[in-house]
């Protein structure tokens, strides 16, 4: 297999735009990775497109990623399309570095574009509560029941002026008071792990707080300002412990990436970073000692790669809800079980840290348009490779890891992509 260097990033501001369409955050999104890669729409040799709730919201399925892009000149190449819940994104790019990978294609392009806003904000939650499996929807609880009583925590997954403090709460409450059905889900995982290390509310509103205060830095970041904890706290429940800004927000946007083969790169000139490994994995009916869905992704991926847990600088993981980044400071191996509230009040994960988590602003700031989400992670991570992330520029980052879930199978998240980057 060929190594495979990302040579180019694009990605849309993420937020609410009413007026916006798949196809066109889409095409915003493309243009601009090829202008970093400096390449063309004719040298696009294959395209990954991902997508996961179009089809509800909008009506169009089957040939989502052909309509979507079809204004950007890459049409008439093979065009697959990817639905793999808020795991969608990654999964294209795990196939998109499997093409160059393996000599299919010289450069190919991953994209994801996600309209996630809709008039009615009920069909947006409905589309978001399809990522289970509605065939078993009893057998899904009692799956999430057994490994709460018993079998160790489940994994995660899961533009305009910034709002900060009260303007943030309410902005998310014209939301109209919804949730998504997911939130349910985190919050009994929440409670279980807090029995487990000893975590609080306020350790998740610590990681409301940090991940706001990084979207600050993000001009591309759907919020981000200065909050306090007690304000997380004392914001609206969604459910028991999680309150609204423990929560990630609706919103819409896309982001693309250029792979490309060694010689291609050389043959683009492009600023490029090297794909050390890119892991997927599915999900699965978890027995008592099974390992969850993140640390069989991550063991894979830390061993294709040849790096480990100590070797990283940054990391971007799928915060759908606060306390899912805690859990997963464990699941990646950057501290010990139970340790994740350590791990944070020791500043190591925040910006100037040993190894800053979500300096994007993660999902809770940065935004969670599903079927972008997993490219825009790695977005932040290669330019952050390259220097190129400003007030929020993590120093010295040479070694990047991005961890993206997707929906839920009884008890394990759905689809893990674990990805690592390195300059």
């Amino acid at each position: 297999m060929r190594e495979v260097f990302v040579a180019g990033t694009g990605m849309t501001a993420f937020g609410k735009f009413m007026d916006s369409t798949v196809r066109s955050l889409a095409e915003e999104a493309v243009a601009d990775a090829l202008r970093d890669a400096q390449a063309t729409p004719g040298d696009i040799e294959m395209a990954f497109f991902s997508n996961a709730t179009a089809g509800i919201l909008t009506g169009q399925e089957m040939i989502r990623g052909q309509v979507a892009l079809r204004n950007t000149g890459i049409l008439g190449v093979p065009i697959v399309n990817v639905e793999n819940a808020c795991a969608s994104a990654s999964s294209a790019f795990f196939l998109a570095h499997m093409a160059v990978a393996s000599g299919a294609a010289d450069i190919a392009l991953a994209i994801g574009s996600e309209k996630l806003t809709h008039p009615d904000k009920k069909r947006s939650f409905a589309a978001i509560g399809t990522a289970v499996d509605l065939d078993n929807v009893v057998g899904a609880r009692e799956a999430l029941t057994r490994t709460l009583l018993g079998m160790g925590t489940a994994g995660p997954d899961a533009g305009s002026p910034l709002p900060v403090g009260a303007e943030l709460l309410a902005e998310k409450k014209k939301d109209g008071g919804g949730k998504s059905p997911f939130m349910d889900v985190y919050a009994g995982m929440t409670r279980h792990y807090m029995e487990q290390s000893g975590a609080t509310a306020e350790d998740f509103a610590r990681i409301a707080v940090k991940n706001q205060g990084n979207g600050k830095l993000n001009p591309k970041a759907q919020y981000g300002g200065d909050i306090t904890v007690e304000e997380v706290l004392a914001s609206r429940q969604i459910s028991g412990p999680l309150t609204l800004l423990m929560c990630s927000p609706i919103g819409d946007g896309a982001a693309a990436i250029v792979l490309c083969s060694e010689d291609a790169a050389r043959r683009l000139g492009a600023d490029t970073v090297r794909v050390r490994s890119t892991t997927l994995v599915s999900g699965r009916d978890r027995g008592p000692g099974d390992a969850g869905a993140v640390e069989r992704a991550v063991a894979k991926a830390y061993d294709a790669s040849g790096v480990g847990p100590e070797d990283l600088d940054v990391c971007e993981v799928h915060d759908a809800a606060a306390p899912a980044e805690l859990m997963i400071y464990e699941e990646l191996g950057l501290c010990g079980p139970g340790e994740g509230p350590k791990l944070l009040a020791s500043g190591e994960t925040a910006l100037g840290g040993r190894v800053p988590v979500n300096p994007s602003g993660g999902l809770l700031a940065k935004g969670h348009p599903i079927g972008a989400t997993g490219c825009a992670q790695l977005v932040e991570l290669a330019d952050q490779l390259r220097g190129r992330c400003g007030a929020r520029q993590v120093e010295g980052a040479s070694v990047a890891l991005a961890e993206n879930g997707g929906g839920f199978l009884g008890s394990d998240p759905a689809a893990i992509v674990i990805t690592v980057l390195s300059r």
